[in-house]
């Protein structure tokens, strides 16, 4: 063979043959870990949108709830208020009073109004059974005209707010009569 023939880097020998072989052999090894760690970085990448997305949905529940207490503060230190005016239009009935009656009327009307657009709910329970997470039973009374256990008088109305109470309304609720009471 001629010199040229021997250093010929394309024509195929056992020695270069074998040297391709082992490239190849590394290459395909170089390609799979790289593509190992480009699916590992792809799980990652997943795991992390995963972990944000929970994490705004978290924040953000935790804001509505931030949200709902302050509110539910406002209108517990409105609840006060609302029974004043109550007080003080029952207590004067006189026609000497009637313009600032009709003004005070107006103005509770729109504070009633405006506590219930911020999602309190006033608890009238007359005629309905007690509820010992809703009513606290003030009096009771004994009687046959009414089931047991049915609140008879509210003395305070309560307030409700998404589900929980503020106030619970105060209230008269009936009983049946005691064996030992009829016998005397």
């Amino acid at each position: 063979m001629d010199e040229r023939e021997t250093n010929n880097p394309y024509q195929g020998g056992d020695e270069s043959d074998a040297n391709v072989e082992n490239d190849g052999g590394r290459a395909d090894a170089g390609v799979a870990k790289l593509a190992a760690d480009l699916e590992d970085l792809r799980q990652t990448l997943l795991r992390r949108q995963a972990d944000f997305d929970n994490y705004k949905k978290r924040i953000e529940r935790e804001r509505t709830e931030d949200n709902k207490r302050a509110t539910a503060r406002v209108i517990e230190g409105l609840i006060p208020v609302i029974d004043g005016f109550e007080h003080a239009l029952a207590a004067h009935r006189e026609a000497e009073y009637e313009t600032y009656r009709r003004g005070f009327e107006l103005i509770y009307r729109q504070l009633l109004e405006n506590v219930a657009k911020l999602g309190a709910e006033r608890v009238d329970p007359v005629g309905k059974p007690f509820d010992p997470h809703l009513h606290q039973a003030m009096d009771r009374t004994e009687t046959t005209e009414q089931e047991d256990g049915t609140v008879l008088q509210v003395f305070q109305p309560g307030y409700v707010f998404h589900g929980r109470v503020l106030r619970p309304a105060m209230v008269r609720v009936a009983v049946y009569p005691a064996a030992a009471s009829k016998a005397n």
